[in-house]
C-alpha cells in the first residue's frame, strides 16, 4: 500500500459504529433481577467488606490482578513527538489490544493531561502524583512515550512509591529484546559481551536504558560510545543531563563515523539514513548493527550487510529480526502479574532477554510453524521457519505471533521474581505454569 492507501485504510479501521480500538466487557453474567443483586446492590456488599476486613482480598474479588494501566502524557510519541495526552490516546488503545491479544492482560489507556510546564514539557512531580494515585485499582503500571529526560524521575519515583511493577517500555522493552538478539548474534558470531564495542546513537529515553542494561549483562563501560544530535558525548561537553553523564567518554572522539570506526555493535535510536555503507565497513569484522530509527532505519538491512555486517536489524516489520516490543512487555506484565510481583527488577528483564534467546534457538513445532506461515507468508516462503534447532541470523529472535513468545517470556520472569524475593505469590512447577499459560492463551 502507498502511504495515501494507508492513511486511508487506518482512519477507517479507528472510526466505524465503534470508535476507537477497545471496549468494557463483562465478565459476569447481567441478565435477571438475581444477577444484578448480585452485580450491584446488595450484593456486592459482600466482597467489599470482605476486602475490607483484608486488603489482600481485593485480588481475589476484583479484577485488579490482571489489569494494567497504560499511562502517557503524549510528550513523546514514536514518530509524532510531543503530540499530547488527546493525540497519543490511539497509542494507549493499540497497547491495550496488544496486552490483550498476546497475554489476555487487561489493559486501560490513561492519557493524562495537566502534568505540563510553562513550555508544555512534563513536570515529573505532577505527573507522580497522578500514576501514584492510581495504585488500589491495577496491578501493574506500564509508562509510554513520556519524553527524557522526565521520563526517568518518573519512573525512578514511582518505582519507590508504589507497590505494583511500574515498567516504563520505552526504556526496557526495546533493551529487553534488542539484548535477546545481541546474545544470539554473538553466539553466532564467537564474540563475548564483555569484549565488544558498542556504539550507541540517541541518548534519549530508549538508547540510555538500552545501554545501561548491557552493562548488566556484561557489556563494559569504557567499552561504549554514546552519540545525540550533537556528536559523541564526551567529558568537555556542558549540555548533558545527569543520565547522560554516567556516559560521558574522555576521548578525541567527536563524531558518529569517527566512533563506528573499529565497534563491534552499532545500536540506533535516532534518526533516518544517518550510517552509510562506508561507516559499517569501518566496524570490526562481523558487526552487529540494529538500526531501530522508525519508519525509516539509520541504514537499511541490505546496505548493512553489503557493507560486511554479519548481522541486521529495524524496528521494522517487512525487514528480518524486527526489535518489536509486542515481543517484550506482554510476557514480562504476565509473569509479574501472575506471582504479584511487587517490582520489575533487573533480574527478571535479564530473564526476559534469556526467554526470547532460548526460544529463537529452539526447533519450531508444526503447529507452530503453520501459525507462523500464516502471520508472515514472505518469511515462510524463504524457509524461514524450516529446519532444525538452532539460531538463525535471519531470526536471531523469535516472531512476535508465535504462540510461544508469552508463556516462556512469563515463565522465565516469573522463576526470576520469585527467586529475587519480589513475587508475593509462589510457584511450585514452572513447567505446568508456563503450560497453563499456553493453554490459557490458546483457548480464550
Amino acid at each position: 500500500m502507498n502511504a495515501e492507501e494507508v492513511k486511508k485504510k487506518a482512519l477507517e479501521y479507528h472510526t466505524g459504529s465503534c470508535p476507537g480500538k477497545i471496549a468494557v466487557v463483562s465478565t459476569k453474567p447481567c441478565e435477571s433481577a438475581d444477577d444484578l443483586s448480585l452485580a450491584y446492590t446488595p450484593g456486592v456488599a459482600q466482597p467489599c467488606l470482605e476486602i475490607k476486613r483484608d486488603i489482600n482480598e481485593v485480588w481475589r474479588y476484583t479484577a485488579r490482578s490482571n489489569m494494567v494501566a497504560v499511562v502517557s502524557n503524549g510528550t513523546a510519541v514514536l514518530g509524532l513527538g510531543n503530540i499530547g495526552p488527546e493525540a497519543g490516546l490511539p497509542v494507549m488503545e493499540g497497547k491495550a489490544v496488544l496486552f490483550k491479544h498476546f497475554a489476555d492482560i487487561d489493559a486501560v489507556p490513561l492519557c493524562l493531561g495537566k502534568v505540563f510546564d510553562e513550555q508544555n514539557r512534563t513536570d515529573a512531580a505532577k505527573m507522580i502524583e497522578a500514576v501514584e494515585h492510581l495504585e488500589p485499582s491495577f496491578g501493574g503500571i506500564n509508562l509510554e512515550d513520556i519524553a527524557s529526560p522526565a521520563c526517568f524521575e518518573v519512573e525512578r519515583e514511582l518505582k519507590k512509591r508504589m507497590n505494583i511493577p511500574v515498567f516504563h517500555d520505552d526504556q526496557h522493552g526495546t533493551a529487553i529484546i534488542s539484548l535477546a538478539a545481541i546474545i544470539n548474534g554473538l553466539k553466532v558470531i564467537g564474540k563475548k559481551i564483555g569484549d565488544c564495542r558498542f556504539v550507541v546513537n540517541g541518548a534519549g529515553a530508549a538508547g540510555l536504558a538500552c545501554s545501561r542494561f548491557y552493562l548488566t549483562a556484561g557489556a563494559k563501560l569504557e567499552n561504549m560510545i554514546l552519540c545525540d544530535i550533537n556528536g559523541v558525548l564526551h567529558t568537555g561537553r556542558t549540555d548533558l543531563s545527569d543520565e547522560q553523564k554516567m556516559f560521558a567518554r574522555d576521548t578525541p572522539l567527536r563524531t558518529l563515523a569517527e566512533a563506528m570506526k573499529g565497534a563491534d555493535i552499532f545500536l540506533g535510536f535516532s534518526a533516518p539514513d544517518c550510517v552509510t555503507g562506508d561507516m559499517v565497513r569501518s566496524m570490526n569484522r562481523d558487526a552487529i548493527v540494529f538500526a531501530m530509527a522508525n519508519p525509516t532505519p539509520e541504514i537499511f538491512p541490505d546496505v548493512a550487510l553489503a557493507a560486511g555486517a554479519a548481522l541486521a536489524g529495524t524496528g521494522r516489520s517487512d525487514f528480518p529480526n524486527q526489535i518489536n516490543n509486542a515481543l517484550g512487555f506482554p510476557g514480562v506484565f504476565r509473569g509479574a502479574l501472575d506471582v504479584r510481583a511487587k517490582d520489575i527488577n533487573e533480574e527478571m528483564k535479564l530473564a526476559a532477554s534469556e526467554a526470547l534467546a532460548e526460544l529463537a534457538a529452539m526447533e519450531i513445532p508444526d503447529d507452530v510453524r503453520e501459525i507462523l506461515k500464516k502471520a508472515y507468508p514472505a518469511d515462510a516462503v524463504r524457509g524461514l521457519f524450516d529446519g532444525p534447532a538452532g539460531i538463525r541470523m535471519e531470526m536471531v529472535i523469535p516472531k512476535p505471533f508465535d504462540p510461544r513468545v508469552v508463556p516462556h517470556v512469563a515463565r522465565r520472569v516469573a522463576e526470576a521474581a520469585v527467586k529475587t524475593g519480589v513475587a508475593q505469590l509462589q510457584i511450585d512447577d514452572f513447567d505446568a505454569y508456563e503450560a497453563a499459560v499456553a493453554a490459557r492463551l490458546k483457548n480464550r
